[in-house]
């Protein structure tokens, strides 16, 4: 006994109420050459919009169905570029509409790591308190202060102070 029942207009249904699958084969996936300019336009201003820290025009799109883990060429989500700009209200705006604190960028680095360089304390604070994982990317968070000296960076991912050079973490190596 087949679970499709046939329907008034001919699309066959689920018992669940759903469309059954269809036999269209998948499309490819769009790239940036084959997107219309007007999208090229708009997937621009979406960006700057995180650098400068727009954050009201920002989350309107998000909220209209902007993926909030959007990555341009080079693989920089939104989240990063308003994190490595210094922007924290659009980072928690970002954080709180869903985008995920930890997808690297085409270098491999994270969020986190480049609100570290930047020497953005409150940005980096904002993202340990969303779950940033600080030994990810290369260089990773740690790796980072440790670079430059950020102390207050250290000190909030827990690093020995008078140890930093040396890696300990909560008493511990590094990895």
């Amino acid at each position: 006994m087949s679970s499709e029942q046939p329907q008034p207009n001919g699309v066959p249904m689920t018992l669940n109420g759903a469309s059954a699958p269809s036999a269209t084969p998948p499309q490819p996936p769009q790239t940036a050459s084959s997107l219309p300019p007007a999208a090229l336009d708009l997937a621009a201003k979406l960006f700057d919009l995180a650098r400068t820290g727009d954050t009201a025009t920002l989350t309107s799109y998000i909220s209209a169905g902007i993926p909030q883990n959007l990555t341009n060429s080079a693989g920089d989500t939104l989240l990063m570029l308003a994190c490595y700009h210094g922007n924290t209200e659009t980072a928690k705006a970002l954080l709180a509409a869903g985008a995920d604190p930890n997808v690297l960028n085409g270098r491999g680095q994270s969020p986190i790591a480049g609100a570290v360089f930047k020497g953005w304390d409150e940005v980096v604070k904002v993202l340990v308190e969303a779950g940033a994982d600080i030994g990810l990317g290369h260089p990773n968070a740690v790796d980072c202060a440790r670079m430059f000296k950020r102390e207050e960076a250290l000190r909030l991912f827990g690093v020995v102070e008078g140890d930093w050079a040396e890696g300990l973490v909560d008493g511990e190596g590094v990895a």
